[in-house]
């Protein structure tokens, strides 16, 4: 019923030919495109008729579209037959293998078959079976970036691209290897962001985008030559540097480990002046009569820039007493007779004035110490060379003390000092008489001074008598190439009677021990900030660094215990803790010091309390460490540590124009034994907050007045002492007991008072009750050096006394503080911050350049290894400013790296608002971060 032929003879009855029939075109395979049909076509010569067969059924003779012609050349009948097959069909076809036609074609002789085609709807999934993954890479490394393509039919075909151009092969890249793109060695150019392309004949699809950052690591310069000596004689520093610029770090390439600046001792030759030696016999006399002689430059010879000698090398004299002639005759005979009588008569002239010359001094010093000996003493007195500065040195009344004056009675700091002469030194002359004695400074162990009882009268001591007990001092820390200066320093005072009067030392506590300083509070995973009140101590916790449903109960302590050090101490000794606290970023500790720092004159050191209470260093403050982090301000000094322990500031002075500022306060109060009297009390504390509260503190127990703002002396480390003086004293008003005006602390007391406050007292005595003002002034200076003036002006009645607030601004009371209400910068814009620059980023905006702009440019390398180096930089950022509050560097620095980046930016931009940041609610000012 289809009309395809049944038997030979039917075909024989449409031609002759004895041929087969050949296939000049063939059904090709297929893929169906959407819903678009496929037309298959087939031709054939010699053919009578040609059917389709599809999956093994006839194609119906209606589907069929044929075309007949003759070939002129052969004369034989050429079909075609074409047929349309829809995507339905293909789609409800059930079976073991794909959809396939084929061709039948009928001749006179027989069929032919034509090829299966395999026909199959075309599509291509959406997902990647693989995505190309991110790198970073160093440079000349290997970067290997995978590519699964979607499924489709027919197999989708892979094309990569950079920065949506197309990525060539050449003899670096490789694009060919199973889909995957292949660089062997990385170059800086290399960096982009890659896509790969799947594409076939239905569509295209794109993979998610994988950045490759390809990183330098930073290596270090050449070492510059080392600097000329900071000295131009004597021991100093010199310097040397290197930096990390070869190559640079680059697109978040470590930076490099190790210091930057080497620092080393160096001695300057000291020129020495030349000095002349010894004359040489005189030369016979020559016929001129005249005789010679000559000395060299050589006792010492100049060295190293040093003068030469001034004078004459070579002598000339006239010859006399007959060695010479002069026109045949005897040089005496020429002479008056009359010259060697006068000679005689001056030299015994000069030889009798002499005589009597030393005899009246005799006289006047035996007289003048018989004038001393009504003193009541009866050895010399040492201060008559020293010019009143006879320091006493003493301790507080601390257990284990060996300076100790009596341990089971408190002292009394409000009698001044005595001396047996009042002469204060104007300048370095008489200083330096007693620098070339040290012998009078270094007495013997075990001397006793006997002082009798017209001596004690001065003193309003009883006439039971005073004995004092001198003792050698042990050493102290001085500066590096200085002889220690014990001035003062091993004198104890042992004062027996019914009063027993400390005049001169450190503060005494009423204590063996001092109670520490201690604050605490429970802190979780919102961070906080610890307080000690008034004293430059805090502990910033930063968000996040403790675990989420996790508290801690922290403290942090200042420690007063007296024990001896080596170094200088420059801060106070403090404690944060508990031992086993467990953070995941460091924690930032601010600590006050008392060194200048302006100048490199100090080696200043953080040292750790170990479990066996001995002192480790963990880095010099100059020194680049992965351990920790040091920021040295001028004030004080900001760490990021991840142990708790006990921690402190020392320092070693590398010459002797290092710097410690002293800060000095002026107390009053009225005397409770005497009514008319008032004692003024002057302290030299290291300038630390801590040091000058301990000061405040006893002050307000015993009720005395700050009378002048404290101020600031800068106290130089060449071992010269503190001289503190009271003048104009109204002499017709007041009275001052004798030989107290001057007093003295020794170098050493001050150089390692060790965070200890010195005080030295002033007793005064008003001649009436009506007398109610005081008006003085009270200088302090070191020896060739600063000095200060404290201008005292009070009045001594209770009811017109004018108080000097303790501190200038209002007493801290404030301990801890938890959560968001402890930080400057809100959570939600610190965490943009970090989400923006922690990420590397081919325009170099990351923590780095963070830290470049908030002016945090050293030991880069301790960021480096930080989970989030922005998060930690913020935190030490949020140390530095807790106290001004003021956040306008922090935006302007987020705002220059914006307006830098923003010509370059061409995807979406972070933006921060500046009033989020609080610098001003009114201004709606955006920064733009990339």
């Amino acid at each position: 019923g289809l009309g395809y032929p049944s038997s030979r003879s039917d075909a024989l009855q449409h031609g002759t030919s004895g041929t087969l029939p050949h296939f000049l075109q063939e059904p090709d395979d297929a893929y169906i495109i959407k819903s678009n049909p496929i037309k298959l076509k087939c031709r054939a010569r010699p053919a009578l008729q040609i059917f389709f067969k599809c999956n093994g059924e006839w194609v119906h003779q209606s589907q069929h579209q044929s075309q007949e012609h003759t070939d002129q050349g052969t004369g034989l009948k050429i079909r075609e037959v074409m047929i349309n097959v829809s995507r339905q069909q293909v789609e409800d076809f059930h079976g073991p293998e794909d959809y396939w036609c084929l061709c039948v074609a009928w001749s006179h002789l027989g069929t032919s078959k034509s090829r299966k085609a395999t026909l199959r709807i075309a599509y291509l999934r959406k997902n990647f079976e693989q995505d190309p993954q991110g790198r970073e890479v160093p440079i000349k490394g290997m970067i290997v970036l995978h590519c699964r393509p979607p499924e489709g039919v027919p197999v989708a075909e892979v094309e990569w691209l950079k920065n949506e151009e197309p990525v060539g092969s050449d003899g670096n890249i490789n694009t060919r290897a199973d889909h995957n793109l292949i660089i062997q060695k990385a170059r800086l150019s290399d960096s982009g962001n890659y896509t790969c392309l799947a594409s076939n004949i239905v569509a295209k699809r794109r993979s998610l985008t994988a950045t490759v950052v390809v990183f330098v690591n930073g290596g270090w310069s050449l070492w510059t030559d080392w600097s000329a000596c900071n000295v131009r004689c004597g021991r100093g520093v010199q310097k040397r540097s290197r930096t990390c610029t070869n190559p640079a770090p680059l697109n978040g390439g470590t930076f490099c480990e190790g210091m930057s600046v080497q620092k080393s001792t160096c001695n300057a030759l000291c020129p020495v002046d030349g000095g002349w030696g010894e004359w040489t016999e005189w030369t016979v006399c020559n016929a001129e009569c005249a005789r010679q002689r000559s000395r060299e430059c050589t006792a010492p010879e100049p060295k190293h820039g040093g003068r030469r000698c001034d004078g004459a090398t070579l002598g000339t004299d006239n010859c006399t007493g007959g060695l010479c002639t002069q026109n045949r005759k005897l040089l005496h005979d020429a002479k008056p007779q009359g010259l060697e009588v006068s000679s005689d008569v001056a030299l015994y002239s000069g030889l009798a004035a002499g005589v009597v010359t030393v005899v009246v001094l005799i006289v006047a010093v035996t007289l003048y110490r018989r004038n001393q000996s009504e003193y009541g003493v009866d050895v010399i007195d040492s201060s008559a060379l020293t010019g009143g500065f006879q320091s006493f040195s003493f301790k507080t009344a601390c257990q284990g003390n060996p300076l100790l004056i009596n341990s089971s009675q408190q002292p009394d700091l409000t009698v001044s000092q005595t001396y047996t002469s009042p002469i204060c030194f104007q300048d370095s002359m008489d200083k330096e008489l007693i620098s070339q004695e040290p012998s009078l400074f270094d007495p013997l162990p075990d001397l006793k001074v006997k002082v009798h009882s017209s001596f004690m009268v001065s003193l309003g001591v009883s006439e039971r008598g005073a004995e004092y007990h001198t003792q050698k001092a042990h050493p102290q820390t001085f500066p590096r190439g200085l002889a220690p200066d014990y001035s003062g320093v091993g004198l104890e005072g042992t004062l027996r009677g019914r009063r027993e009067k400390t005049l001169l030392g450190p503060l005494a506590p009423s204590k063996p021990s001092r109670p520490p300083l201690r604050t605490a509070g429970v802190f979780g995973h919102a961070g906080g900030r610890l307080v000690v009140p008034n004293t430059g101590v805090s502990l910033l916790v930063p968000h996040g660094g403790i675990a989420v449903d996790t508290t801690w109960e922290m403290y942090m302590v200042i420690n007063q215990d007296d024990s001896s050090r080596q170094e200088v101490l420059l801060s106070p000794e403090v404690t944060y803790g508990p031992l086993g606290l467990d953070l995941s970023c460091p924690v930032a500790m601010t600590i006050a010091h008392c060194a200048e720092v302006a100048a490199d004159n100090w080696s200043i050191r953080l040292k750790r309390q170990t479990q066996d209470n001995k002192w480790e260093e963990v880095m010099s403050v100059e020194e680049e460490s992965t351990s920790c982090y040091c920021l040295l301000e001028a004030q004080c000094c900001h760490l990021l540590l991840e142990h708790p322990g006990r921690y402190a500031l020392v320092g070693e002075p590398l010459s002797q124009e290092a710097v410690k500022r002293l800060r000095l306060a002026v107390f009053g109060s009225a005397d409770n034994t005497n009514p008319l009297g008032y004692s003024l009390r002057v302290y030299c504390v290291d300038d630390t907050p801590y040091a000058f509260q301990e000061v405040a503190s006893a002050e307000r127990v015993r009720g005395g007045c700050l009378l002048e703002e404290p101020k600031t002396l800068l106290f130089r480390g060449n071992s010269l002492s503190l001289q503190l003086s009271i003048q104009d004293v109204p002499q017709f008003l007041w009275s001052i007991k004798p030989f107290t005006t001057c007093q003295e602390f020794s170098f050493s007391q001050v150089w390692a008072s060790n965070q200890h406050p010195l005080q030295c007292a002033f007793s005064l005595e008003r001649y009436s009750p009506a007398s109610s003002q005081l008006s003085c002034k009270i200088s302090v200076r070191q020896v060739k050096g600063q000095e200060q003036i404290l201008q005292v002006y009070t009045s001594v009645v209770e009811s017109e006394k004018e108080v000097v607030p303790f501190f200038t601004q209002s007493d801290c009371t404030i301990t801890s503080q938890m959560g968001s209400r402890a930080f400057k910068i809100p959570l939600s814009i610190r965490q943009r911050i970090c989400a923006t620059f922690d990420t590397a980023n081919a325009k170099g905006k990351d923590w780095q350049l963070l830290a470049q702009k908030l002016c945090i440019d050293r030991n880069l390398c301790y960021f480096a290894r930080q989970e989030s180096p922005s998060a930690v930089i913020l935190s030490l950022w949020e140390a530095q400013h807790q106290d001004t509050g003021d956040l306008d560097s922090l935006a302007s620095a987020l705002e220059e790296i914006g307006k830098v980046h923003s010509t370059h930016s061409t995807s979406s931009r972070t933006r921060i608002n500046y009033s989020n940041l609080g610098t001003n609610p009114q201004q709606s000012q955006k920064v733009n971060h990339n």
